[in-house]
């Protein structure tokens, strides 16, 4: 099982073989379509022309980063921020895993490391962290023991509430009502 969202195939291939283009998504997957955000690293490689790794991305220039995910279409609606927190999480895993993204979760002992290892990555809250210690466990096959307690309500097994319960439209649906009844609800409680 992996992830299969509604993108070119040739993106969900990339995001199958490459943990660094599957965080890559993750990292980006923010205030704008899950499709777009996971569809992006694949975009990334074209307008680079390879595969990119951490190191490659922590050690490019800024600048460029930026033009490359301003180019239309931008990668993300923030092109020049989020050019700037892939950059900062690339630089997070040269320092703490030699660039090798799959180290994140394949060295951690169980689901509370994996948990505290993602949330240590910037711009990764709690909830982004469960959302993606659940995409790896039920896509991914990365089960450390304890992994479903890290992700929360995120790691239930019937659970429709984000990009890692998706596995067909049906399930892209499901997910997407979830996704506006909690904001709906968030709504409400600030009125």
């Amino acid at each position: 099982m992996t992830l299969s969202l509604p993108i070119d195939p040739e993106a969900n291939r990339l995001l199958e073989r490459n943990p660094l283009a599957l965080l890559i998504g993750m990292v980006l997957d923010q205030q704008i379509p899950m499709e777009k955000a996971f569809s992006s690293p694949y975009v990334l490689t074209q307008r680079l022309g390879h595969e990119p790794d951490a190191r490659e991305l922590a050690e490019h220039d800024p600048e460029a980063l930026v033009e490359i995910f301003a180019r239309p279409p931008a990668l993300h609606r923030f092109p020049k921020a989020m050019a700037a927190r892939v950059q900062e999480v690339c630089r997070a895993l040269v320092d703490r895993y030699d660039g090798d993204a799959a180290r994140l979760w394949s060295d951690a002992t169980d689901g509370r490391e994996l948990l505290r290892r993602v949330a240590d990555l910037p711009g990764f809250g709690k909830q982004k962290a469960q959302i993606f210690v659940a995409l790896l466990g039920k896509r991914y096959d990365v089960r450390p023991e304890g992994w479903r307690e890290a992700a929360g309500g995120y790691g239930e097994a019937d659970a429709y509430r984000s990009v890692a319960d998706i596995t067909d439209p049906e399930s892209l649906r499901r997910v997407r009502e979830y996704k506006q009844q909690m904001k709906a609800a968030a709504k409400a409680a600030k009125a």
